[in-house]
């Protein structure tokens, strides 16, 4: 187990490496090294690499390999003006923590076949700047933990994880992540994901999009979060087993359809539980919708305990086809209960009982996210298992995609692929606007167990919400109009 010392600034490639006075110079000394399991790999205070970062080789579980910093000052960076900040591929057990990655041509960080990864502590900034995908980038693998770490300012999602098995982002912020397609994070195909502790902000982002987009995921808890911005707020429109509790959700708008939670748009939906969210300043509360009406499961759905406020359409929308109920949920009195289509209001699948309002002129219910708070990671293991995920796409459809206006106030989003990207910088394309492709590269299309938040009511008058409240007006197809 050897420690090898960087440093960019005294370091020379004639020096051993194994001491902070005979440090290298370049990472790329490093690379021609045989990492073993166990070693290390630290980079100075204050140094700046002008280079790509290729971790070659891999740890063990009880000996990881690990990318870190030495010295007092600011974290050591990684710009790489070229390419990416660290790549990898074909990797398992590495450790990458207390480094800044920043102002790199493409991804902060691209890692491809890998498993066992954490990345922990590191500052992500104005990545992608060739107009290639800036993202913290895993995709095929499995337990990869992303946590106390910091993204902002990058092009495309912040993060983008796509076929991980065993998914655990704890107590990170990204802010702006800027783009047609930009989500502050996009995980995909995955199963046993926890996202806990996190503040994802959208709000000043140049991106039509929205904050968190969950597709065909499976077994995932996404708990006490502050999402902020964007056209949504959780887009989570296909997948099975999904918690969404003690979230709070707000300033998400910009378009007729904009939600906090959405889903039942890309593919069946089962057992999904919302709770205790905080759902305010926004457009719909909880939509259950689609653009299309393909028959899709929607079904096992539980949504309680949540509080609505400053909402311009109502707390609950089902215009397609689902089972679930609508109970014991805090609603403002200035916001309409539900919105549901009368077929599914004759069908009685999806029941509406036993939800408040309260007086929207007084003090609003507060929910605090528990400060400070300890996580449980995801042990996929010990998760139920669901071996058979399908794979969605980013269709176009007027729910949650990249969009491109359609002339009669509503948009048709879409994802643009580009090939044109790998492990060694990426040159992005732009895509044409009438292929609605799936991207499933870097590059996209242009460049557990914490406190319980709490909702404290005022002492206010109470009214009992009927079952199936809604006025809206609906076409002859049940649709809302």
């Amino acid at each position: 187990m050897t420690i090898y010392y960087v440093n960019s600034a005294t370091g020379s490639n004639t020096n051993t490496g194994t001491s902070e006075n005979s440090a290298f110079a370049s990472l790329s000394k490093v690379e021609s090294l045989r990492l073993q399991p166990g070693d290390s790999v630290l980079l100075a205070a204050g140094s700046v690499f002008n280079e790509q970062f290729d971790i070659k080789y891999s740890g063990t579980a009880a000996a990881p390999i690990t990318i870190g910093s030495y010295g007092v000052g600011e974290a050591p960076v990684i710009h790489s003006s070229a390419g990416n900040g660290i790549a990898s591929q074909n990797t398992s057990n590495i450790v990458i923590e207390n480094i800044k990655i920043a102002d790199t041509a493409g991804t902060a960080i691209w890692a491809s076949n890998v498993s066992n990864w954490t990345v922990n502590n590191v500052d992500v900034e104005h990545t992608g700047l060739s107009g290639a995908a800036g993202s913290v980038f895993f995709r095929t693998g499995q337990n990869i933990t992303i946590e106390n770490s910091r993204i902002s300012d990058v092009n495309s999602d912040g993060m983008w994880i796509e076929k991980i098995n065993g998914v655990n982002l704890i107590n990170n912020t990204v802010t702006n992540a800027h783009g047609k397609t930009a989500d502050a994070v996009q995980l995909d195909h995955s199963s046993n994901v926890l996202i806990s502790g996190n503040t994802f902000d959208q709000t000043n982002a140049t991106s039509p999009k929205g904050v968190l987009v969950l597709g065909t995921v499976q077994n995932a808890v996404v708990e006490n979060n502050a999402l902020l911005g964007g056209g949504f707020g959780i887009s989570a429109q296909a997948g099975t087993n999904i918690d969404i509790h003690g979230n709070d959700i707000s300033g998400y708008g910009g378009y007729s359809w904009s939600y906090a939670i959405g889903f039942g748009d890309e593919g069946d939906t089962r057992n999904y539980t919302i709770s205790d969210n905080h759902i305010h300043n926004g457009v719909w509360g909880v939509s259950v919708s689609a653009a299309s009406t393909l028959p899709y499961v929607r079904e096992g759905i539980d949504i309680y305990g949540n509080t609505f406020d400053h909402l311009s359409n109502a707390a609950l929308k089902v215009d397609r086809p689902a089972s679930g109920s609508f109970h014991d949920n805090l609603i403002a009195s200035d916001v309409t209960p539900t919105y549901i289509s009368p077929t599914i209001v004759a069908s009685n699948t999806f029941t509406v009982s036993d939800n408040q309002t309260f007086d929207a002129t007084q003090a609003q219910p507060a929910h605090t996210l528990a400060a400070d708070a300890t996580h449980t990671l995801a042990d996929p293991a010990a998760a139920s298992t669901h071996d058979s995920v399908k794979m969605s796409s980013d269709k176009a459809d007027g729910n949650h995609k990249d969009v491109a206006h359609n002339g009669d106030d509503a948009f048709h989003f879409r994802h643009f692929a580009s090939n044109n990207s790998d492990a060694h910088g990426l040159n992005s394309t732009h895509g044409d606007y009438d292929n609605a492709s799936r991207a499933i590269d870097p590059s996209g299309p242009d460049a557990g167990g914490s406190e319980p938040s709490h909702h404290h009511i005022p002492d206010v008058a109470w009214h009992h919400i009927d079952s199936h409240a809604h006025n809206a007006h609906f076409d002859g197809d049940g649709l809302l109009i």
